[in-house]
């Protein structure tokens, strides 16, 4: 076990102490890596456990199409507006000081109000909730902790298992033939969960820089083999240039951040980072036929931490600095069959609130070597 609360604190702020968690945007739905990338969270002595959940929430009510912001959306009272809530439950497990293997099962409360799926007329709310798609992996810091304590390089292996419903309905209303409600899927932004096997790739780097100064970065790229699920949009009765959109696809993800943290005292610890958000216009395996709306968000990510004995809470709060919705490949469908310039539009959060809550289980029979502990006394 871990002796010393303030060795332990360093290394849990490296990573600025959050999952990665896709910036707010009707594109980017909540999602995080398999094997989380929290440093603290995977800094494990054998047989050691650690708990914990993440909440996250956004508002996505901009609009853009690529990097244009459209401010009449606003003006006009036409804007797309999402309310997205997340709770990750997840669970680390420490295999030996550098294998960790880490479950993560996802909830989400989301509501969408609009006027475009609702006749156009009058505006109305959708909702969904319930079990979102559960992640599991592997992670294995490429250097022995005790000889290079003041760096380290993680690799982890994970899959997305396809546990959320992917066609969660609702009620839209003046849709009908002559006017009346359906019930149809919502949109594909607030669906629980995509409909397919997922293979995620993560990394996770710290370095020391300075006394109470390290340098951090980490990433993960979401691969989704499976082009669409299967499930209807109703685009195509939007209009009928949308016919290629009438089925949901399922994207590939990926996010990269890096920065520095500070340590301020043996319980309080800030950061300071960037980070890149994204749901890319094609996937790395797989078509790319179906709806979706890819987007990337570059964001400001400061952060602060409070850690006591084996308990700790973690506050970041991402501000975006930059949002595009890139043309799409049903976009570039469209333009090339009709001739005419497509580039569909996204709304985008300003912020996402970032909060987490963990536990460890100490493994009483693991003990940090004297030779790392002094480097952090």
């Amino acid at each position: 076990m871990f002796k010393r609360p303030y060795f332990i604190l360093l290394l849990f702020l490296v990573l600025s102490i959050n999952s990665i968690k896709a910036q707010g945007c009707v594109a980017i739905r909540h999602f995080s890596s398999c094997v989380g990338s929290s440093l603290e969270n995977n800094l494990l002595g054998t047989g050691d456990l650690q708990i914990g959940v993440n909440y996250r929430y956004f508002k996505s009510f901009r609009h853009f199409r690529g990097t244009e912001e459209e401010p009449d959306r606003l003006a006009n009272n036409t804007e797309v507006i999402n309310h997205s809530h997340a709770w990750d439950f997840f669970a680390t497990y420490g295999i030996s000081k550098r294998v960790y293997t880490s479950i993560t099962i996802p909830t989400v409360i989301n509501t969408r109000s609009s006027l475009y799926e609702h006749g156009r007329d009058e505006r109305n709310v959708t909702f969904s909730r319930g079990l979102a798609d559960i992640r599991f992996g592997f992670g294995y810091w490429l250097f022995d902790m005790e000889k290079s304590p003041n760096g380290n390089l993680a690799l982890g292996l994970g899959v997305k298992l396809p546990t959320g419903d992917y066609n969660a309905s609702d009620i839209f209303y003046n849709v009908g033939p002559n006017g009346e409600p359906q019930t149809r899927p919502v949109d594909q932004s607030i669906q629980p969960g995509d409909g397919g096997f997922g293979v995620t790739l993560d990394f996770q780097l710290y370095q020391k820089i300075a006394t109470d100064f390290f340098g951090y970065a980490s990433g993960f790229y979401l691969i989704n083999p499976r082009e669409t699920n299967g499930v209807r949009t109703f685009r195509e009765t939007l209009s009928p240039i949308l016919e290629n959109e009438a089925i949901m696809a399922v994207p590939d993800q990926y996010s990269l951040r890096g920065g520095l943290s500070y340590t301020i005292s043996p319980t309080f610890s800030s950061s300071l980072g960037a980070r890149f958000d994204c749901v890319p216009v094609k996937d790395l395996i797989g078509g790319n036929e179906g709806f979706r709306r890819p987007g990337n968000v570059l964001s400001i990510d400061p952060g602060l931490s409070f850690m006591k004995s084996n308990f700790s809470i973690n506050l970041n709060v991402p501000f975006a600095v930059r949002r595009e919705r890139p043309q799409s490949f049903t976009d570039m469908q469209t333009e090339k069959l009709t001739g005419s310039p497509r580039n569909g539009d996204a709304a985008f959060s300003d912020y996402v609130i970032n909060l987490g809550v963990t536990y460890r289980f100490s493994n009483n029979k693991v003990k940090l070597s004297p030779e790392l502990e002094d480097t952090f006394k």
